[in-house]
C-alpha cells in the first residue's frame, strides 16, 4: 500500500540498518554508564538496565534526524493534502467497520471513534507501518543517543528512557516489540514512553497495555488520554465558519471564547454542519489569514492540541475525522499560490516587528500565537487588514515601513 503522510520521524536508508554496529566511544560508553546508575536510582531492576544499555552505540539516524531543520515551514494545506487523503479517508473508514471494538472503546473513553481512528491514521498508517523497520526503530538506542548528545532537552530524553526502562521492567512488552519512531514515540497512536506509562490501558482483558500490537488497548489509550487533556464527550471539535462582508479581522485572536450565539450576531455562518448550541463557546482562528478558511474552535480541539501542539496537526485529526463520517472538504479554498517563507524570512518578520514595538515572542523563525498577535497589531496600526498572517506580501510592508 502506497505510504501516507506518517509522523514516525525519518526513514532510514538501507546502508544504515544493514551496517553492523561499532563499539561505543569513550564518551558514549561512560554515558551509558551514568545512565545505568540513574534507572537504578528509579527504581529499574540493575540486571535489566545493565542488558539494556551497556554497549549501546548511538543510533547515526537519530543523530542526522536531531540535525535537520526545514527551511520552509509547511504550509497548513500541504499538511492536509497529505495527512487527509483520499487514500486515508478511504482506509479510516474500512478500519471503522472492521474493528469490532470500537463502539465499546467510545462508550468507555466518552471520545468520538471518528476522532480516535483519524489519529490513529495520521500517526501510523492505521498501524501500517509498525513492522516496517525503515520506519520504526529500538526505542531504548534512540533515547539513549538523544540523552547522551546532550543539549536542552536532555532532562526529558532522558526521562523518557528511564520510563522506557521501566516498561520492559514491568513486563509490559519486550525488548524487540519496544520500538518507536526516532524520538521514541511507540505504537498505533504513538506514545512516549512516560505517556505510556500515565495512561496506557489493557482494554482487550489480556493482562497487558499493548499499544503495539493491539489496537483496542491503543485506541483506548487514546481516548483516555484524551480525557486528561480535557476531552468533552458529547461535543464536536468546532467547524469551518463563513466570514460577513466587512468582516473586523480583530475579533480573530485565536483567544477569546464567545458564545455561537454572539458569534452569529457578528455574521458568522457554519459552512457546513452546525457547530453546537447557541450556548456553547468557540474561538475564532484563521489558519492562512483573510485568503483561507475561518474555523471556530471549540474545547475539544485544544485537547487536540495537547496530545500534539502543532495547529496543522489537530487541524488534520479534526478534519480526517469529519471526513471519516461522511462530511465533505472545506469550503473556502487555501492559498494554494502563497509562497512559503524561509526561515530567515520569518525571523526577520519577528525582528522588524520586535523594532516597531509589536513584541513578537522572539526571534526563533516559528510564527505562533505571539508572533500573530504582533502581526495583527502592526497591521492594524498600518491601516491594512489585521488577519495576523505572515506572507511575502507582509515582509515587504515591513521592510517598507508601511
Amino acid at each position: 500500500m502506497r505510504m501516507r503522510l506518517v509522523l514516525l520521524g525519518l526513514i532510514a536508508g538501507p546502508a544504515a540498518l544493514a551496517q553492523p554496529a561499532p563499539e561505543a566511544p569513550p564518551a558514549m560508553a561512560e554515558c551509558l554508564a551514568g545512565l545505568v546508575a540513574k534507572a537504578r536510582e528509579q527504581g529499574v531492576t540493575p540486571t535489566l538496565a545493565e542488558a539494556q544499555l551497556s554497549g549501546l552505540t548511538a543510533d547515526p539516524d537519530v543523530v542526522a534526524a536531531t540535525g535537520r531543520q526545514a527551511e520552509f515551514e509547511k504550509p497548513v494545506w500541504a499538511y492536509l493534502d497529505a495527512a487527509v487523503s483520499e487514500e486515508a479517508v478511504t482506509d479510516g473508514r474500512a478500519k471503522l467497520v472492521s474493528e469490532a471494538r470500537l463502539p465499546a472503546v467510545e462508550a468507555s473513553t466518552g471520545v468520538d471513534r471518528h476522532v480516535l481512528v483519524a489519529i490513529w491514521g495520521i500517526e501510523s498508517g492505521y498501524g501500517s507501518v509498525l513492522d516496517d523497520p525503515r520506519k520504526v526503530r529500538p526505542v531504548v538506542r534512540s533515547l539513549a543517543t538523544l540523552t547522551c548528545a546532550g543539549g536542552p532537552r536532555v532532562g526529558t530524553w532522558t526521562e523518557e528512557l528511564v520510563a522506557a526502562l521501566r516498561i520492559l521492567d514491568l513486563g509490559r512488552t519486550s525488548p524487540d516489540r519496544l520500538t518507536g519512531s526516532w524520538a521514541g514515540a511507540m505504537g498505533h497512536t504513538q506514545f512516549m514512553p512516560t505517556t505510556y506509562l500515565r495512561h496506557a490501558v489493557d482494554f482487550d482483558g489480556d493482562g497487558r497495555a499493548d499499544i503495539w500490537t493491539s489496537a483496542p488497548d491503543a485506541l483506548a489509550s487514546t481516548g483516555q488520554y484524551l480525557r486528561t487533556l480535557g476531552w468533552r464527550p458529547g461535543e464536536g471539535w468546532g467547524g469551518e465558519v463563513l466570514l460577513p462582508s466587512g468582516f473586523d479581522y480583530r475579533l480573530a485572536d485565536e483567544t477569546t471564547m464567545r458564545t455561537l450565539a454572539e458569534w452569529r450576531t457578528l455574521g458568522l455562518a457554519p459552512a457546513g454542519r452546525p457547530i453546537g448550541a447557541d450556548g456553547d463557546t468557540a474561538r475564532l482562528v484563521l489558519p492562512a489569514g483573510a485568503k483561507g478558511p475561518a474555523f471556530l474552535l471549540r474545547p475539544n480541539f485544544s485537547a487536540l492540541l495537547g496530545y500534539n501542539a502543532a495547529f496543522s496537526y489537530a487541524l488534520a485529526v479534526a478534519h480526517l475525522s469529519d471526513r471519516l463520517r461522511g462530511e465533505p472538504g472545506f469550503v473556502r479554498p487555501w492559498p494554494r499560490d502563497d509562497r512559503p517563507l524561509a526561515r530567515d524570512e520569518r525571523r526577520e518578520i519577528q525582528a522588524l516587528l520586535e523594532g516597531k514595538g509589536h513584541p513578537a515572542g522572539g526571534v526563533d523563525g516559528r510564527i505562533g500565537p505571539r508572533s500573530r498577535a504582533a502581526i495583527r497589531a502592526w497591521q492594524a496600526e498600518a491601516g491594512l487588514v489585521p488577519d495576523g498572517y505572515a506572507d511575502s506580501g507582509l515582509l515587504d510592508r515591513l521592510r517598507a515601513g508601511r
